[in-house]
């Protein structure tokens, strides 16, 4: 059956859509826009229709391996409310938040603080129908009976008391609060155009349909809306640092993003946390697909894989400098340097306590994933579910309001 693959009958409704569209322009799509009608097409999107994380899903998060994740994250979001002045009203926004976990286990970790929870207003930033009615259930939402305004119904995360409101995009919460940002894993879904270096310059590369009508890479003869992307991010790097690439990714939205989270932050008071994989640098040919906890090509059966690229946290400081006069950037650290400042080896120790020989288990495997960096040292079982540390791929990164002095744990 195998080399039959391409025929008309077994494409899927994305990969139909797909191929309209290049034929309709008559040309290959920048790769960026095939990422975005992959992962987020509001008919056959990746994240649109499923779930897609944990276990059975196609990749696992942090949230997902330990509570004491959303835990930390809840500890640094109270330490800034602390050096906010403690405000008695504050949007807690998280962008892109999967199944809810990490935000309930903030809620659960922090609900002993009612002045902190009491504050709170969460709003979840989330394109995905299927997933905003899995946070709801995650966060034990209940409608409030407002007799008013019938057909506004509140909902309330019974986990501390605190209404929820789900939004598309960032743009669309209210100003006029200070605000608390966080966004985990959210960067490293956001489209990217790559490069690549040629004997005159650069060319981006693009997807274009195959004479046996399946996808793949060429490169545009001719420059591109987002060669001035490309430029703009070279005039922030040294010389020498692009001289040694021979592919570059570039990121517009996510320039876009932190440039609407600097601005908000400058005028409304509060902090952002972005913590993602990526580096300090300008990132070359990062761009992978994963289906089913296993890398596969890019370009094999769109939609059915999810696609990720390195977060470029040098572009990002650049991108709120530029935004905003009223904040200041801090980091990025390792995740292992974050989670180990906040106490998370504290948090082990005392759930540690009081626990059963398998939670015990799953406890220091998942702390060995949140701050390890390689192979667990201490694993007894089969090899091929040793857990590997993220602890150093993953960076933290704060952007704040400089009234509000450095933020914990970039001190």
């Amino acid at each position: 059956m195998a080399e039959h693959s391409h025929a008309p009958s077994s494409d899927s409704e994305l990969i139909k859509h797909l191929k309209s569209i290049i034929k309709f322009r008559g040309g290959p799509i920048s790769v960026a826009e095939y990422m975005e009608e992959v992962l987020t097409n509001p008919k056959a999107g990746f994240y649109i229709n499923r779930d897609v994380f944990g276990a059975e899903g196609d990749f696992i998060t942090s949230p997902e391996v330990s509570q004491m994740y959303g835990e930390m994250v809840g500890v640094w979001a109270m330490c800034l409310w602390e050096q906010m002045g403690q405000p008695n009203k504050v949007n807690l926004v998280e962008l892109g938040p999967g199944r809810g976990t990490l935000m309930a286990d903030l809620l659960r970790g922090a609900s002993k603080f009612k002045n902190f929870t009491e504050s709170l207003h969460i709003h979840m930033v989330e394109c995905s129908p299927t997933l905003q009615k899995l946070q709801h259930s995650n966060l034990k939402c209940k409608y409030e009976d407002n007799m008013d305004d019938k057909m506004n119904k509140r909902a309330v995360s019974t986990l501390a008391g605190t209404p929820v409101t789900w939004h598309a995009a960032l743009e669309q919460i209210p100003s006029g609060l200070p605000t608390i940002v966080i966004a985990h894993e959210f960067y490293d879904a956001l489209p990217v155009h790559q490069f690549q270096r040629v004997s005159h310059g650069w060319c981006e590369k693009m997807v274009d349909l195959a004479e046996d009508s399946s996808f793949r890479f060429v490169l545009s003869p001719q420059p591109t809306p987002a060669k001035l992307y490309l430029m703009e991010r070279s005039k922030w790097a040294a010389t020498e640092e692009i001289a040694k690439l021979d592919h570059i990714e570039v990121c517009p939205k996510a320039t876009e993003l932190t440039q609407t989270i600097a601005k908000r932050i400058g005028s409304d008071g509060g902090g952002a946390l972005i913590i993602d994989y990526g580096m300090d640098a300008v990132v070359s040919d990062s761009l992978q697909a994963i289906r089913q906890h296993k890398f596969v090509n890019i370009l094999d059966d769109p939609g059915s894989a999810d696609l990720s690229a390195y977060v470029d946290f040098a572009s990002i400081r650049h991108s709120a400098e530029e935004a905003s006069g009223d904040v200041s950037i801090h980091g990025p650290i390792t995740q292992s340097q974050f989670l180990g400042s906040l106490g998370i080896n504290f948090r082990v120790e005392a759930l540690l306590q009081n626990c059963t020989d398998e939670q015990a288990e799953s406890l220091r495997t998942g702390y060995w994933r949140l701050v390890g960096e390689g192979e667990a040292p201490f694993w007894e079982g089969p090899d091929e579910q040793v857990p590997i540390g993220m602890g150093t791929r993953y960076l933290a990164m704060a952007i704040v309001n400089k009234r509000q002095g450095v933020p914990v744990p970039f001190k």
